[in-house]
């Protein structure tokens, strides 16, 4: 372990908030400075954690030459402006996803990465759930055998969500399904196709250009005969909240429990029929990271009732995510690596979505994704 001290500063405070404990308690990293443009909510999180530098101007803090990286959880439509910013004022970034709203600022994003040479990570939470480290490393060991298919769904009911979610469409916010599947076997989507369903309120649908209810997708794995089926509804669709993810084998099979809170399903191929199932404990991975952050895997800041956010208890608290997020980052700008995801596999994840709204819009017309590169 090195000693080597990372200075980090966060903007956006909301869910924000949940990393700035993980970050101070991180042996490589300073949680140096935050920026909220609320003041009051600067100063209640300022004090609360004892945080020195504060700025309600991110172009402000971007000026500031001690910050080495910053962690931007901002809303959805600034991700791509903000993350833009940083790269150019010499920082490095970690975004919460999406990392873009258009394929053109997925680019640029991916451009900026290869001219700068400073690292980019979109802080996908599910490719650190322990569930997915779970099959991960199954399928490592070569206990499934060869992934035949692949399936992940995130049904979610946004009302009561701040008002741009009246404005999304439901595959512009589909990373939470397409990281695991491409994940899984590391390999990029090359096409998509994906069909609407049903429809929402007239209201809703006027907000965000797209009336269906339910849009589902299928992707053709790159260099790969796997293929993977997707589905994403935000509004007037009845299912309790799911982020999950199936994963078929030859020799065995990783189902996610159809009800929050029941324990997953192992299928194992030629037992008797009866013992094929069997549900399974998950264990957590916070062994993998250093000591000081391991509990973050099991509670965090908006575990407690008065500070509960929505996408906290809504994702379960995220698989226990947060904690390698904030350690992969760090770990990246110490040892000079690309961090997982890195900005092309970001934006290959963020790009099957948008195309997937694009092929629903047109009748399930397939979608080639770009070729992003930083060779």
């Amino acid at each position: 372990m090195t000693d080597k001290q990372v200075n980090i500063a966060i903007v956006g405070l909301g869910f924000g908030a949940e990393f700035i404990p993980i970050y101070q308690r991180h042996p490589n990293a300073n949680m140096y400075a935050i920026s909220q443009r609320t003041e009051s909510q600067l100063h209640k999180i300022g004090d609360q954690f004892g945080i020195e530098n504060r700025y309600t101007s991110y172009e402000q803090m971007l000026e500031d030459p001690e910050i080495d990286a910053v962690h931007i959880n901002t809303p959805i439509q600034l991700h791509a402006k903000h993350s833009l910013m940083a790269l150019r004022a010499g920082k490095h970034v970690s975004c919460t996803v999406p990392m873009a709203t258009t394929i053109e600022e997925c680019e640029e994003i991916v451009d900026t990465v290869k001219l700068t040479g400073l690292k980019y990570t979109m802080a996908e939470t599910v490719v650190y759930s322990r569930e997915f480290l779970f099959v991960k490393e199954l399928y490592e060991k070569g206990e499934l055998g060869e992934i035949q298919y692949l399936q992940a769904s995130h049904p979610q009911d946004m009302e009561g969500w701040p008002e741009y979610w009246e404005r999304m469409k439901p595959m512009h916010y589909a990373t939470h399904v397409v990281s695991p599947v491409l994940g899984l076997m590391n390999k990029p989507a090359e096409y998509v196709s994906c069909f609407g369903s049903g429809k929402i309120s007239e209201e809703l649908a006027e907000k965000s250009g797209c009336s269906f209810a339910v849009q589902s997708a299928h992707i053709k794995l790159k260099g790969s005969d796997v293929s993977a089926h997707i589905y994403r509804s935000l509004f007037d669709t009845a299912r309790q909240y799911r982020e999950s993810f199936d994963a078929y084998g030859s020799k065995k099979s990783y189902e996610w429990p159809l009800i929050e809170g029941e324990k997953p399903v192992i299928h194992t191929a030629k037992k008797p029929e009866p013992e094929i199932a069997e549900r399974v404990e998950v264990p957590d991975y916070g062994h993998r990271l250093p000591e000081e952050i391991q509990a973050f895997t099991q509670a965090g800041v908006y575990d407690a009732e008065d500070s509960a956010h929505l996408s906290f208890i809504q994702g379960g608290g995220h698989g226990g995510s947060h904690p390698h997020l904030a350690h992969e980052f760090v770990s990246a700008i110490i040892e000079d690596r690309d961090p997982y995801p890195n900005a092309v596999q970001s934006a290959n994840w963020t790009c099957v979505g948008l195309l997937a709204h694009e092929s629903s819009m047109s009748g399930g017309e397939i979608k080639k994704l770009p070729e992003f590169t930083l060779g």
